[in-house]
């Protein structure tokens, strides 16, 4: 490994921290970064060793996570971990059902078309149509809200703890979309939530904490089916990007929870309208 090939695995390290829970897609970014500029399969030696680095950095974004959200993680299941004891005499009203009830849909749909999923959609094209169809359920939200708000409309989900079974099952056929690559898992939440009656922190934290069962999972059985690949040279690459991945994701997810509701979905979306239409540039001028 030389100073370049670091270089490679921090900004790659950096691109996922950055990208993996903004609703801008974090495949699209990849896709223009990795798969068409530094090109991280000609210095790890394969494509496949390629794809378990990326799981590997995934795992560092989904510690972020963690830490950012470790009492509250803590609480789904009764257990009262870094809190005051104010804060700990109020039980959480948002409970690991919750969770479960949010991640179903996904988990079934996902599994059941996983095969088709690998085969048909992780192309530039269809990366490309996600985008912009995210784009616009995006926009869709956020025009429901300003409606809304003329209308001085009460959110029925003020809070975290106030989200319902019947919205958590709502936001979990929203994260069905996120299948398919490119359309962005918290760009999907996040907007379902807001359609489903909740404000945009409570529909942010709701997906954040969603991310961790089902990132964790799928980077698991990932990272163990390819075992076999890794070996002890590749260690400082995966070590820098999962580093960079992980502090990157932090300051990305403190930044974003302190934006979203000032900013909303609206600036997310016409940047990954913008990045469709460069990607679709880049791809027609290389093809």
């Amino acid at each position: 490994m030389n100073i370049w090939d670091l270089i490679v695995a921090l900004i790659l390290g950096v691109v996922e921290g950055l990208t993996e829970f903004a609703p801008v897609s974090s495949t699209g970014h990849m896709i223009i970064v990795d798969d068409m500029l530094l090109k991280s399969k000609d210095i790890l030696g394969s494509p496949e060793i390629a794809n378990t680095f990326k799981v590997v950095i995934q795992l560092g974004s989904i510690m972020a996570v963690v830490i950012v959200f470790w009492s509250r993680l803590w609480s789904l299941v009764g257990l009262n971990v870094g809190k005051s004891q104010k804060s700990a005499s109020s039980e959480s009203r948002l409970k690991l059902t919750h969770v479960i009830v949010g991640l179903l849909p996904a988990a079934i749909l996902g599994f059941t078309f996983e095969d088709f999923i690998d085969k048909h959609l992780f192309t530039v094209e269809w990366v490309l149509v996600a985008l912009i169809a995210g784009s616009f359920l995006m926009i869709l939200a956020d025009w429901k809200t300003k409606r809304a708000e003329k209308q001085n409309y009460h959110y029925e989900g003020d809070s975290l703890d106030e989200v319902t079974y019947k919205q958590a099952f709502l936001i979990g056929l929203f994260q069905c979309i996120a299948l398919w690559p490119g359309f962005s898992r918290s760009g999907a939440t996040i907007s379902g939530g807001v359609l489903m009656g909740l404000k945009y922190r409570a529909a942010a934290d709701f997906t954040f904490i969603m991310a961790v069962p089902i990132m964790f999972g799928a980077s698991a059985v990932s990272l163990i089916k390819k075992m076999d690949l890794l070996t002890t040279d590749l260690i400082p690459f995966f070590s820098v990007g999962f580093i960079s991945a992980f502090l990157f994701s932090w300051l990305s997810i403190r930044f974003f929870l302190a934006l979203i509701s000032r900013i909303k979905l609206l600036p997310f979306a016409i940047y990954r309208i913008v990045l469709a239409v460069i990607l679709g540039i880049v791809y027609i001028s290389v093809m």
